[in-house]
């Protein structure tokens, strides 16, 4: 299965305690035959996005759902994800992790993968919220109306 990953990073390229929309850059890989390559790294031009207003504001959603959906990313992999995981659920798988190193997380992504295909595969109206660390916890996004 072909599949494309979007880490959420800092400047130095770790996993920090941000959600996944104040990362200061996305990683986009794709993952086939269990391999990842490094496909471009994206800075996030909407880090700022409406932050003066309301923290979480949907404008700063839709324009990082807009712009992931352009490079064909099907899940997001955080440490944190704020109130807009209802609407990037709607898109995106949204994983979140416990360790700070994309080597590390890639190993935990490989060990589990096949949820996140089986989730691909069903694709359901709303994808679930994946914790992962020694092992998974798929959990309902709830959503607004």
């Amino acid at each position: 299965m072909d599949i494309r990953i979007a880490f959420a990073l800092s400047h130095d390229g770790a996993f920090e305690k941000k959600h996944f929309g104040d990362a200061d850059k996305y990683q986009i890989y794709h993952l086939n035959n269990d391999v990842f390559q490094l496909l471009h790294e994206e800075v996030n031009p909407y880090k700022s996005l409406d932050e003066t207003a309301v923290h979480g504001a949907k404008k700063k959603a839709d324009q990082i759902i807009k712009l992931l959906k352009e490079k064909k990313v099907s899940v997001l992999v955080s440490r944190q994800f704020g109130k807009n995981i209802q609407f990037i659920a709607n898109h995106f798988i949204p994983v979140k992790v416990k360790d700070d190193t994309p080597a590390k997380v890639e190993v935990t992504l490989l060990k589990h993968m096949r949820w996140l295909k089986d989730e691909l595969d069903s694709q359901p109206d709303g994808y679930k919220l994946f914790e992962m660390s020694s092992g998974v916890l798929k959990t309902a996004v709830q959503r607004q109306k």
